[in-house]
């Protein structure tokens, strides 16, 4: 299998049709942005990024998409490649996020819960076109907005689901998640060690530069950033190389 190359990938969350950031997925304890999300949107593109991670937070929420005319109008007023995740539970789900302008559906706490109809998307769309989310507590498995723990681990769980044709996946250690403490680089080694065809992108944690050059040292094929590139703790200048690159 051939890997990707390495990619800068910038989260907008979006709750009530706003950029948010929450910390450790806790809803309470969430930031609010001034900007709308198509503004931020605009101005990735404008500073050279290619793909974006958006992320129905109300959808995840509630078990189905609800900020679909966000991702619709930040397709039609940009180029970035869309990768569309929360509350994509069923077909008619994956269907309307892809007629939105989604490049790629994102599908996490499915996988587990129903893995025949995931791997009838991975068939019917190619995976090319679906990334698994593997949400991790602890090298365990947790899903439904990270408040249940599964007793599966992450390195058997990603395994199983290669086998079945996935090649990618994000893994977000919730410890580290909108912490800015760093990512979780020990466990994407262990993943990578595992299985190493699998296009693994880091998420969760991702602070400074140096975090960016220590992902791609360990064999991630990409790095989900969001609180860090809010704050300004990451900036654009310094992500040239890696988004000039491809």
């Amino acid at each position: 299998m051939i890997k990707d190359p390495f990619q800068i990938i910038p989260a907008i969350d979006v709750i009530g049709g706003k950029c948010v950031r929450l910390s450790q997925g806790d809803y309470n304890h969430k930031t609010v942005y001034d900007q709308a999300p198509l503004e931020v949107a605009i101005e990735l593109e404008d500073n050279g990024i290619t793909r974006l991670h958006l992320v129905d937070l109300d959808g995840a929420k509630k078990g189905e998409p609800v900020n679909l005319k966000v991702l619709e109008t930040i397709a039609n007023k940009t180029k970035l490649i869309i990768d569309f995740g929360g509350g994509l539970k069923t077909e008619e789900n994956s269907e309307s996020a892809f007629n939105a302008g989604a490049a790629i559906i994102v599908v996490g706490s499915l996988a587990v819960k129903n893995p025949i109809l995931f791997l009838e998307w991975l068939d019917k769309y190619g995976p090319a076109k679906v990334l698994l989310g593997a949400d991790v507590k602890e090298e365990m498995i947790a899903i439904a907005g990270w408040t249940e723990t599964t007793q599966t681990n992450v390195l058997d769980f990603l395994k199983t689901n290669i086998s079945k044709g996935l090649t990618q996946a994000f893994c977000t250690d919730i410890s580290k998640d909108g912490m800015l403490q760093g990512p979780s680089l020990e466990l994407y080694k262990k993943i990578l060690t595992a299985s190493p065809e699998l296009n693994l992108i880091a998420s969760g944690g991702v602070t400074t530069i140096t975090d960016i050059y220590s992902l791609q040292e360990a064999g991630c094929c990409g790095a989900i950033i969001g609180k860090a590139l809010y704050e300004k703790r990451i900036t654009f200048s310094e992500l040239k190389k890696f988004v000039y690159a491809n």
